[in-house]
């Protein structure tokens, strides 16, 4: 079996596979439902990519049942592709599945949370592949540093894993050593509760080697059920835990903080005064897990300085698309409350005295109904608001349930709602550019981002 077809190529972490497998020497191709500038880069590299699900549309080659098909939980199992690689008989896995498999062949680093994992573990990532320690890494995200979302070490056993707890995906995992950042509650359309969502994390921590190490955020709602011989260590920011971040300074848009670490080994408890590449304060935290993890695994306390100073972050996570002294335009990611309430605290941080606008395109409806009022309250933290449409992703509409809902729990900001096509037009019409505009949501609000700095570098 030397080719694999991926339904969803166009995803994250479905890209991420598939370039390991093309790595690994093996014909791959896949479907996704619009192109997109990560299809096509997968296309240059010589996957083929087809946008229809008939049948026809797969390549003659890869109609057989001796294809290995890998598939997002995000197609639905009515997907005319996917029902006929079902009834060919061809070897079918979820793409859990797949990253479970890879995970038992070497020694994983797996990092969880609702927020901040796909940071955190790009991060992490950077410091063990610039470190003499080294990893390979399948990333929720594409790394600045490297441009890519999949990193291939040929000596080094570890790989570095985001463990997704979409549809349950990890817990096909078997992490040696693990990062929980964080687990507000979340995709309640998959596990109804927040206490069925936080026991699906304790369940995750069960997974964990008899001889590894669980690194968890201090104060979360999780209560582990460790392996006998696994070790836990806590973190935080500014309060003290096992491994701690203090003395936070923000100074000419850089952050500097002390990175406190216990006795492990025969090596001393110590504090090492650290520069943060992305000198935002939600990725204090993150920092502070990722080298806690990577200082775990073997990495030296040079190389995590060297290390987190060089990290340069991750696409679609706070990045700076244009930085002027007229207009700052940063594209983000964050599409849970607790995110964005992040997110436009780091921001403010860092721009406390300019005026800062937000565009938000809500994701996913059930979402939206879910979460509407804490959506409104952290919003709020904003000093104007352009509200988009839904994006549906995976859904159908729910009756009732729209982007107005978060606008009319808001209480200080003032509000804009907008359909996708009209903010361009919006953004060309006024007179004054925003001092600091942030850019947010995880469905298709980044093909805005593109042309929207465009529209601010002709006009600086």
């Amino acid at each position: 079996m030397d080719q694999v077809y991926f339904i969803g190529i166009g995803g994250i972490g479905m890209s991420a596979i598939a370039r390991y497998f093309k790595a690994k020497g093996f014909s791959v191709a896949g479907y996704d439902l619009t192109p997109s500038p990560l299809t096509r880069a997968l296309e240059q590299e010589g996957m083929p990519v087809c946008y229809s699900d008939e049948i026809e549309a797969i390549p003659a080659s890869y109609r057989s049942a001796k294809t290995m098909v890998v598939y997002t939980p995000a197609v639905p199992e009515s997907h005319r592709q996917l029902r006929y690689y079902h009834e060919l008989g061809a070897r079918v896995l979820k793409r859990s599945e797949i990253l479970g498999e890879i995970t038992r062949m070497a020694r994983a680093l797996c990092v969880a949370g609702t927020h901040g994992k796909t940071s955190t573990s790009t991060l992490l990532a950077h410091l063990l592949h610039q470190s003499h320690v080294g990893c390979s890494a399948f990333l929720g995200g594409i790394s600045n540093n490297y441009e890519t979302n999949l990193l291939l070490s040929e000596h080094s056993p570890w790989v570095v894993i985001e463990a997704d707890e979409f549809d349950r995906s990890f817990h096909r995992l078997s992490p040696e050593m693990a990062i929980i950042t964080s687990a507000d509650p979340d995709h309640l359309d998959i596990y109804g509760t927040a206490e069925a969502y936080r026991e699906s994390f304790e369940h995750f921590t069960s997974l964990i080697s008899p001889s590894g190490v669980l690194v968890m955020r201090q104060g979360i709602p999780v209560s582990p059920r460790l392996a006998a011989g696994a070790r836990l260590y806590t973190y935080d920011v500014e309060q003290r835990a096992d491994f701690y971040a203090s003395n936070i300074e923000v100074r000419e848009a850089k952050l500097y903080f002390d990175w406190h670490y216990p006795a492990v080994g025969d090596a001393p408890e110590g504090v090492m005064r650290v520069e943060l590449g992305v000198p935002l304060r939600v990725n204090v935290g993150n920092a502070t897990a990722a080298m806690a993890l990577a200082y775990l695994s073997g990495a030296r306390l040079d190389e995590l300085a060297e290390g987190v100073c060089s990290w340069r972050g991750v696409h679609r996570r706070f990045d700076r698309v244009v930085d002027s002294a007229h207009c700052v335009l940063i594209d983000d990611y964050a599409h849970h409350p607790v995110e964005l309430e992040a997110s436009i605290a780091s921001v403010r941080a860092l721009y406390p005295e300019r005026r800062l606008v937000g565009v938000f395109q809500p994701h996913l409806y059930s979402r939206t109904k879910d979460f509407y009022q804490e959506f409104a309250h952290s919003l709020d933290g904003l000093d104007e608001l352009i509200l988009l449409d839904i994006y549906p992703a995976r859904e159908l509409p729910i009756e009732g349930v729209s982007s107005a809902m978060i606008a009319r729990e808001m209480k200080h900001c003032p509000v804009q709602l907008m359909t996708k096509e009209a903010f361009l037009p919006y953004l060309q019409s006024l007179e004054q550019l925003p001092e600091v505009m942030l850019m947010v949501g995880a469905g298709d609000i980044d093909r805005l981002v593109a042309p929207a700095a465009e529209l601010i570098r002709q006009r600086l």
